[in-house]
């Protein structure tokens, strides 16, 4: 068993704060992050990969005294995809998070209070731009990889375009260059969800009773989303729970149901609400082509890409992985375009590790090979 810890480092100390895309300045910004593998002496096997909504720097391997390992360790280790034998993997918590990182449930120095809603407005770009400065702290001059599903390949994609000299390969793996009218939607619906809870008090619950009605419903919503038809069929269909007829009443009947509680109820004892507001909002502001052609938003980029989609996602359909492709390939860039055929719907990133070890393994010593003739 690998133990790890998390590690932390704090930058933009006043008066050199953070120039967010706002406008709005912050600072002092403490970023958590995980390591895993070695980094070589001449740093050329780092790869950073970045976590989702909800998730966090603890992406593989175990902390002391606990049970379950970080949340892509299937992926993560000795022999895996991303083989720690080879590589030294970075995972950074996001700026706005609650999981070590400085977000709205951290102490505003102005105040000595939790920001709550008083914390600024974060992009997509602000969190790279954060993740840039752990970068230039450790000394890493060129990233062989950044790579990330869903949230983490927006990530990704930024690094691409903004830093293209830090970046040698891009794996974007079940996401999109913009957030969609029905994305935007689905999580408009999650933010009044906690929003219209009581407990929200505005944003300022902190060291009272947190919105967890509300937050329990946007995570049910997520978890909606995340699953196919078929997915949700196949692992429970009609099932009922411990019982042999219905209760005709508003119990739960069903063991969908009774997953979606359970789940929910985890979540709220280790997210922030108000995190999940300012993410998800940062998520929705996301468009690469906003200010033209999304072809003109890869003229920089440098790197070798491997986008991985799949058939069942219906979140991050594989039309939005094409359009990126044909964007990419607009610019002579060498693209891997792989639609993977799961029934996993948008959890596929997380669960069809087979096929996605076979992809990126590969992928990765091509790169390396790469960067030896360098």
């Amino acid at each position: 068993m690998h133990i790890v810890e998390t590690q932390y480092h704090t930058f933009a100390e006043p008066p050199r704060e953070l120039k967010l895309k706002s406008g709005v300045s912050l600072g002092p910004i403490t970023l958590a992050y995980e390591t895993y593998g070695t980094l070589n002496k001449d740093k050329s096997n780092a790869i950073m990969v970045f976590h989702s909504l909800t998730g966090d720097a603890h992406a593989a391997f175990y902390h002391k005294g606990e049970e379950k390992p970080g949340w892509w360790d299937s992926m993560i280790g000795p022999g895996k995809g991303f083989d720690t034998d080879k590589y030294f993997m970075i995972c950074v918590n996001v700026l706005g998070g609650c999981r070590g990182s400085t977000g709205p449930a951290s102490i505003d120095p102005k105040t000595g209070k939790p920001f709550g809603l008083s914390f600024p407005f974060v992009t997509i770009d602000d969190m790279v731009a954060a993740q840039k400065h752990l970068i230039d702290h450790l000394g890493i001059k060129k990233l062989l990889c950044v790579a990330g599903g869903s949230m983490g390949g927006l990530q990704a994609l930024i690094w691409a375009t903004q830093y293209p000299d830090y970046v040698q390969s891009v794996i974007a793996i079940a996401t999109n260059t913009r957030h969609t009218a029905q994305q935007i939607a689905l999580h408009e619906v999650a933010r009044q969800a906690i929003m219209g809870d009581p407990d929200w008090q505005g944003g300022d619950y902190y060291g009272k009773s947190i919105p967890a009605r509300g937050l329990a419903l946007a995570r049910m919503i997520g978890h909606i989303t995340y699953m196919s038809d078929k997915s949700m069929d196949e692992k429970f269909g009609r099932k009922l729970i411990a019982k042999e007829r219905l209760g005709y009443d508003f119990s739960h009947d069903f063991e969908v149901e009774n997953y979606l509680k359970y789940r929910s109820g985890n979540f709220v004892q280790r997210f922030d609400a108000n995190s999940y507001l300012y993410i998800s909002k940062s998520l929705d502001y996301f468009d690469l082509s906003a200010d033209g052609k999304l072809a003109d938003v890869f003229v920089k980029a440098r790197a070798h890409f491997l986008v991985i989609s799949f058939t069942s996602d219906w979140l991050y359909p594989s039309y939005q992985s094409k359009e990126m492709v044909r964007a990419l390939k607009a610019n002579d860039l060498d693209v891997s375009d792989i639609e993977i055929n799961s029934s996993y719907g948008h959890d596929a990133f997380l669960v069809e590790v087979e096929g996605q070890t076979k992809l990126i393994s590969h992928f990765l010593a091509r790169m390396q090979k790469g960067a030896a003739h360098v």
